[in-house]
């Protein structure tokens, strides 16, 4: 039986990753007992959640204007999240169309007993459409958009 301890290169290399330095932090949050299931780690309903809020956040820029979440392409949970981890959510935009835009996101908790070591929990991919006033999809704004 082989014993793991903190400080072993691999358990080390899973919880102090490289923060990412192509993506920007987009999000912070702290989960609460109220987002816990009944295992007693967080939801993964609360996390999906979370992701679609920080995805978000570059295609609302880029779109200057409303977006509408279109699909969920990819979603893995790596690790589950804890109540009292602090969630940093770092974002990219992977594709940009004429109306929509891809996103990729990576969640990195810092444990409360970890405090400044990094854990990725999560990843995903997911589309947003830029739409109008009335939910329709609308073009996004030439300077965003792919030459033609």
């Amino acid at each position: 039986m082989t014993t793991t301890t903190m400080t072993d290169p691999e358990t080390l290399r899973i919880i102090t990753p490289e923060l990412p330095s192509d993506k920007e932090l987009v999000l912070r949050v702290i989960p609460m007992p109220a987002d816990t299931n009944s295992n007693g780690d967080i939801f993964g309903g609360w996390v999906m959640a979370q992701v679609d809020l920080a995805a978000s956040v570059l295609p609302a820029r880029i779109a200057q204007g409303r977006v509408a979440t279109v699909a969920v392409n990819e979603f893995v949970f790596k690790q589950p999240v804890r109540v009292g981890d602090i969630l940093s959510f770092y974002a990219r935009i992977t594709r940009i169309g004429n109306t929509s835009i891809a996103v990729d996101v990576e969640v990195f908790a810092e444990r409360m007993s970890l405090q400044g070591q990094h854990i990725k929990v999560t990843e995903a991919t997911v589309t947003y459409v830029a739409i109008d006033d009335n939910g329709h999809s609308r073009p996004l704004p030439k300077a965003a958009r792919p030459a033609s």
